[in-house]
């Protein structure tokens, strides 16, 4: 399981790095059509461009944060529990996260090749949309297998 771990770690570092470079491309993109508005030449198609960089940037981003507890947690009233009960609330919890993701998943994958199907394009560029809710995909899928991975260990931790 530590081999799972590790691997699951390195790719959701990997996912990152692809997220601040999608990042780092939203920002030059606008940061480049302020400047030529100033001299009325604006880059066609950047607001379409950015919005499809963040669907890469928030779904790679998102397995990072997970991998490293990074969401925001509530721990009032659980750190006041025995370590089994709150094992079992974080296996709960944990158990529900991989559900949703699951659904997530597989409702942009379908989305995804329902997009290439119809041939849909975004509208001043024409770039195909399809990729970047495939971006969605991929990105909740590793979110899952993380949660999946520490849904193992609270199991673990709830036997012995």
């Amino acid at each position: 399981m530590l081999r799972l771990e590790k691997q699951l770690d390195n790719l959701s570092n990997a996912f990152n790095w692809v997220a601040a470079g999608a990042i780092l491309i939203m920002m030059a993109l606008t940061c480049a059509d302020v400047v030529l508005r100033l001299f009325r030449h604006p880059i066609p198609g950047t607001y379409e461009i950015v919005g499809l960089m963040g669907t890469v940037g928030v779904s790679f981003a998102l397995a990072y944060t997970t991998a490293k507890k990074g969401h925001i947690a509530v721990e009032f009233l659980t750190s006041r529990m025995p370590k089994k009960a709150q094992a079992i609330v974080a296996a709960a919890g944990e158990l529900f996260s991989v559900l949703l993701f699951g659904i997530i998943v597989w409702q942009s994958a379908l989305y995804a090749l329902d997009l290439k199907r119809t041939g849909e394009v975004s509208l001043t560029i024409e770039m195909p949309v399809y990729p970047f809710v495939f971006s969605i995909t991929i990105g909740c899928l590793l979110v899952c297998l993380i949660l999946a991975a520490d849904l193992y260990k609270s199991l673990k931790r709830i036997k012995g």
